[in-house]
């Protein structure tokens, strides 16, 4: 089951990838309804809201349509968001392209205090006794990972993606969708990531890194 949230983010994401340019045909609202699951009043609020954005068209008994204006509404988009206005989809997929593709550096560069310090995080993870902490040294791993690749840009990013997952919508996703079984799921992948980089096996840590987000995004996002 997605929600309104996934559905909109996913319609923006391929406006926003040219994937659906202008004059492109959306599926129906039938469609819509029933690849995401959710009601046709639902589906329809979420068009009514994309057209009111000029991202969108509707043409009654033609059907809907990426707008002729669609490139000056995406881009008064931009320009209105603020610098923490991403959504957990938009961070998902950052993070799925990101985090696999450091960890060469992360083999190459990380000493013995990085995984003194990825231990620790999940050691204090699978020790915590709320979710909200849990999350803390989760979040903590991955930015504690991403150090170790010894690069201040790098760690600036991922400062940065930090800073979007402690915003309310990403807490409120990781604790409507926690479960017991999940959260063992995640200590044992971190587990697992660290001892691929810890072996210094580069193709091992990238595939467990990639299997992990895919996971993590299946769980929250449901795809």
């Amino acid at each position: 089951m997605h929600s309104a949230v996934t559905l909109k983010q996913n319609i923006l994401e391929n406006l926003q990838a040219r994937s659906w340019r202008a004059g492109h045909r959306l599926p129906t609202e039938r469609e819509l309804s029933e690849q995401y699951g959710l009601s046709r009043s639902t589906v329809r609020r979420v068009l009514a809201e994309l057209k009111g954005k000029g991202l969108i068209t509707q043409t009654v008994g033609s059907g809907t349509y990426v707008s002729e204006e669609v490139g000056v509404a995406l881009a008064q988009i931009a320009s209105s968001a603020s610098p923490l206005a991403t959504s957990p989809a938009e961070l998902m997929s950052a993070r799925m392209v990101l985090e696999p593709a450091i960890i060469a550096m992360v083999v190459g560069n990380a000493t013995a205090a990085d995984f003194e310090r990825m231990d620790e995080c999940c050691e204090k993870g699978e020790s915590a006794g709320t979710i909200e902490e849990f999350e803390l040294w989760d979040g903590k791993l991955h930015e504690v990972i991403a150090d170790a690749a010894h690069n201040a840009f790098i760690a600036t990013v991922f400062q940065r993606m930090s800073e979007v997952r402690a915003q309310s919508e990403w807490g409120m996703l990781k604790r409507r969708t926690a479960t017991p079984e999940r959260r063992l799921a995640y200590e044992r992948e971190h587990r697992a990531l660290v001892a691929a980089l810890r072996d210094r096996d580069g193709a091992r840590a990238a595939r467990l890194c990639l299997e992990h987000l895919t996971h993590v995004r299946q769980n929250l996002l449901g795809y």
